[in-house]
């Protein structure tokens, strides 16, 4: 199985690489090339850091690329920032728009007496449905690190609490993501990313 990895040199991919290819995958990775883009079987889109980086990927053209594979049917799984790219955009960076797959904006923890940003290991609770999450079981633990969330709606996979509810994992057909980081939460994060290496495209 073939996955292109982008990359818009907003973080350290080595552990997503690494992880992929333990299970198997043959994996590419590019900043710029429309043409590994056009022909991808499965795309993933990690991202840490702040959201104006992925200004990058509009700058680059991929933008447009990717909303074309995702017409196509190609499944896609963004990861942190990169799930939250997929909404209207951020409350972080609010003159960088997202792919607006998802209408609803991202927005930041509010204040409280618990610490921003939301880091370490927290449970999900997963609904039923989803193909990237199957096999997850109730109260399993992943790893978050974010200051910024996404709200929860009809097309989440997963919630998580701090603070509030928010959307730990989002699915729509082939449109996946997911807040905490799969590549860090050991044994649970191993199962969802070969979750994702099984789904076949629309």
């Amino acid at each position: 199985m073939r996955v292109t990895v982008i990359d818009y040199k907003a973080g350290n991919l080595t552990s997503v690489l690494k992880a992929l290819r333990h299970l198997g995958a043959e994996v590419e990775v590019t900043d710029s090339d429309l043409a590994l883009v056009e022909s991808a079987e499965r795309l993933v889109l990690p991202g840490v850091g702040h959201f104006q980086a992925t200004e990058r990927l509009d700058a680059s053209g991929i933008t447009p690329a990717i909303r074309a594979a995702i017409g196509r049917g190609v499944p896609f799984l963004g990861i942190c920032v990169g799930m939250q790219w997929l909404y209207a955009g951020s409350s972080e960076a609010p003159a960088q728009p997202g792919l607006a797959h998802f209408p609803e904006p991202c927005t930041r923890f509010p204040d409280h007496s618990e610490k921003v940003p939301h880091v370490g290991w927290n449970s999900l609770e997963v609904r039923p449905g989803s193909r990237l999450l199957a096999g997850v079981e109730p109260g399993e633990y992943v790893y978050f690190t974010h200051s910024y969330k996404a709200p929860v709606t009809d097309s989440t996979a997963a919630v998580a609490h701090y603070i509030g509810p928010f959307a730990a994992a989002v699915e729509q057909g082939n449109v996946m993501g997911v807040q905490f980081h799969p590549e860090k939460s050991g044994a649970t994060g191993l199962k969802i990313l070969r979750n994702f290496l099984a789904c076949e495209g629309n």
